[in-house]
């Protein structure tokens, strides 16, 4: 059975302001690209869902999270059914606290 990948409001608004951080720091096709090779990055996951790693700080959550890196950026999901949903586009570089999902 095929694998539906769905984006998180949350996430979806996380690659709405990625690129509009390159688009104003760097430009707009810096923006273009990292933004899409953060989608094409997912696409691995119609094949191999578990292909990510298990994120440890989350282990306690009721899902079991897992992510993928594309850049400085964790893309966290969790598989459900026959279903991936992207929960959060993390950057790196930032406190890992903040990355609790709540």
């Amino acid at each position: 059975m095929e694998i539906t990948i769905l984006w998180s409001e949350i996430a979806e608004r996380q690659l709405k302001e990625i690129f509009q951080f390159y688009a104003e720091q760097a430009s707009l096709n810096v923006a273009r690209k990292i933004v899409t090779e953060l989608i094409n990055r997912v696409s691995i996951l119609e094949k191999n869902p578990f292909a990510g790693q298990k994120e440890e700080l989350l282990a306690d959550s009721e899902f079991d999270f897992r992510y993928l890196v594309e850049g400085n950026y964790k893309i966290i999901y969790w598989k459900d059914d026959h279903r991936i949903t992207i929960a959060t586009v993390f950057d790196c570089r930032q406190n890992p606290i903040k990355m609790i999902i709540k």
